[in-house]
């Protein structure tokens, strides 16, 4: 069984409505292939085929939304906000590797999922089309 990761999003959030894409790779660092990237989805859709993929097969999938910037600016700025967070996290994993020991016990089984049934190809198409709509009204 392989892994889905992805953001974990209060109900209300807009970046729920955008698209989103899965991203297949190893799920071990020592196999070498180019992962691939599917999509874009609606958020439900790219969920559910990404378990339905891993289900069976040592696959790591990434699901995340696709940021529709129309400005460079806009880009750049996404960029330096990812650049920050990533150095603070940093940070704060220096301080914990400091303030804490590791003890194997301690970890928590993750309980297997079943994967939801995924969406038939009819379904996906509808997501397109309200993907494009909702890229073309600027939303």
């Amino acid at each position: 069984m392989g892994a889905v990761v992805t953001l974990d999003l209060p109900d209300d959030s807009p970046v729920l409505s955008q698209p989103w894409i899965v991203t297949f790779g190893p799920l071990e660092d020592d196999e070498a292939w180019e992962p691939v990237v599917c999509g874009p989805y609606e958020r439900a859709h790219a969920i559910s085929l990404a378990e339905t993929v891993v289900a069976d097969e040592e696959l790591m999938a990434v699901v995340e939304p696709v940021n529709p910037y129309t400005t460079v600016d806009e880009i750049r700025a996404e960029i330096e906000q990812a650049k920050a967070a990533a150095a603070e996290a940093e940070d704060e994993d220096l301080e914990d590797d400091l303030d804490a020991s590791y003890d194997e016990e301690d970890e928590q089984e993750v309980p297997e999922v079943a994967p939801s049934p995924p969406p038939t190809p009819e379904e996906v198409r509808a997501g397109f089309s309200r993907i494009a709509s909702r890229l073309a009204a600027g939303v």
